[in-house]
């Protein structure tokens, strides 16, 4: 075997490589005992992604006419403490947010029940600080969800 050929290309990465040579991963929560898909699959990254952004708009939308009075840098002082609170609020509550209640998600522990605040805060946390939410596993999990023990799912 050709070594490039046992590290895969630079385009296809070595898990197409190791899968061209027969390992079997599996699909996206498959070791955490979820469904392959429909509900209660983990959610995609571009559903989460298109959440977020939802979110994000609409607490905008809210800081610029509610809190900032019309005034763009007023509103952009208020639009992030403000997200912080929404998303934790309303994962603790319900376990979804106005963004992932549109894209179909919900936010649940490793067991199915729903996260507890602890974890909902600690996990919105994270989540602000970025880079643990671009960091994932195979099952694209990211370390936001992996250092609480939440998961993404489907609705």
């Amino acid at each position: 075997m050709d070594t490039r050929e046992a590290l895969g290309s630079w385009i296809d990465g070595p898990k197409a490589a190791a899968e061209k040579m027969g390992a079997d991963f599996g699909y996206r929560g498959e070791r955490l005992g979820l469904p392959k898909e429909g509900s209660g699959s983990i959610g995609g990254p571009g559903r989460r992604l298109g959440a977020l952004f939802v979110d994000g708009w609409l607490v905008a939308l809210v800081a610029y006419g509610l809190l900032g009075n019309g005034s763009a840098g007023s509103a952009n002082m208020w639009t992030t403490p403000l997200l912080f609170a929404v998303i934790v609020l309303l994962l603790a509550t319900t376990g979804t947010t106005f963004g992932k209640r549109l894209f179909g998600l919900r936010v649940v522990r490793l067991d199915g029940g729903r996260a507890t605040i602890p974890q909902v805060l600690l996990r919105t946390a994270l989540l602000f600080l970025v880079v643990p939410a671009l960091v994932w596993d195979r099952d694209t999990r990211g370390l936001h969800d992996k250092a609480v023990g939440t998961v993404e799912v489907r609705i």
